[in-house]
């Protein structure tokens, strides 16, 4: 319990930090306070099961906003695979008309007040842009996240709601593999450089051209090997790619210093200071302009001690260092054991443990730490 209320308490340093918005039409949600459900959110995709017969994406929203959090990140992208159980998803051409298909269209009705959408532009490879990019595909890459984010803004005009546009963890894209001890190539960087900044062009093309009246898009980029290059100065996403950039945010996938040092939060908070620093400051968040998009503990290979040391300590860390949004992963685990298992899975033990409501339906000790702190029931009571 006192971890609980330390976190509590730490929360009231960043409950009013938010974007420093600065279109006239939209100062009014830069200047109101926010709360910990608007800040702290959960990624929801490709579960290896699902408890109920509804529609997998919206399941796992529902769970979500049972939790108490208004924050939720999904894939929006190849969603036949990432939603795939109680779902009949129509054919899409576009990322318009994926965002029209009913389930995600159920989705956004909801009452998220921010949503996190993992895109990539349709009718290329995921870092099609590791050899460079010609004249034609950095436009067609800017039409792309033009059209989504004109789309949005203007269907969802006056809902107070957020929508994100970022990429998964670009460590790995621009080194086409997992391996630690590779270095980016250099028509790799000067490629991710250009990619990121088409699809920024397009989502201020959509602002300029739209507005924002009580609806917000953003672009963002997500690096996810943030403590070598700090600390050994390898070159990373971090320090090749994002001075070169001016985005509206930059995610953190911060498994190589939330989870790889959870004995030292210091160490978290260094990490955010470097992304920061090598980041233009944003119109919009200024210099805290980067949140965590994904920090975690898998329950099958941890024990509960150190779940229960590691995630308040990420989240408070992230907290005082006025992170816009600190996104847990997951809801439900994606990791089989077994990768020849067939899923849906129903033991425990069958998947890694990255969740909070298990393959039984049981829920985990971090479920009780967030709702704690996400109820506003419980935080009064307290």
């Amino acid at each position: 319990m006192r971890r609980y209320l330390a976190a509590i308490l730490l929360a009231g340093i960043c409950i009013s930090c938010g974007p420093r918005e600065h279109e006239a039409n939209a100062g009014a949600k830069a200047n109101s306070p926010r709360e910990l459900r608007d800040i702290i959110g959960v990624t929801h995709v490709d579960g290896k099961y699902h408890l109920t017969d509804t529609d997998f994406l919206n399941e796992g929203a529902d769970e979500i906003l049972a939790l108490g959090s208004r924050v939720i990140k999904v894939w929006f992208h190849d969603p036949q695979r990432s939603y795939a159980f109680n779902s009949q998803w129509p054919a899409m051409g576009s990322l318009v008309e994926m965002a029209q298909s009913p389930y995600f269209r159920k989705l956004f009705d909801k009452p998220f007040t921010t949503y996190i959408l993992m895109c990539f532009s349709m009718g290329h490879d995921d870092a099609y842009w590791r050899k460079g990019l010609t004249r034609e595909q950095k436009q067609d890459e800017q039409r792309q996240l033009y059209e989504l984010a004109k789309y949005l803004l203007t269907a969802y005009k006056g809902t107070g709601k957020t929508f994100i546009l970022q990429h998964w963890e670009g460590d790995w894209l621009i080194r086409g593999n997992y391996d630690r001890n590779a270095d980016p190539k250099p028509e790799a960087i000067s490629g991710m450089i250009d990619w990121l900044n088409a699809r920024q062009a397009g989502v201020n093309q959509a602002r300029e051209e739209v507005g924002t009246r009580g609806v917000w898009v953003y672009h963002a980029a997500e690096v996810n090997r943030v403590v070598a290059s700090m600390k050994e100065g390898r070159p990373g996403v971090v320090n090749t790619v994002l001075p070169r950039t001016k985005l509206d945010l930059v995610s953190y996938s911060a498994w190589d210093a939330a989870t790889e040092h959870f004995n030292n939060p210091e160490i978290l908070r260094e990490a955010l200071d470097f992304i920061a620093a090598h980041t233009p400051d944003s119109p919009v968040f200024g210099d805290k302009n980067v949140y965590v998009g994904e920090y975690g503990m898998p329950e099958n290979r941890f024990s509960t001690g150190q779940i229960q040391k590691a995630i308040p300590a990420a989240v408070q860390t992230a907290l005082d260092w006025g992170c816009p949004y600190i996104v847990y992963w997951q809801l439900y685990c994606n990791e089989l054991q077994d990768p020849n298992q067939a899923p849906p899975v129903k033991s425990n033990d069958a998947v890694r443990g990255f969740w909070l409501i298990r393959p039984d339906g049981s829920k985990a000790w971090t479920w009780g730490y967030f709702h704690m702190l996400l109820s506003p029931r419980i935080r009064q009571k307290h």
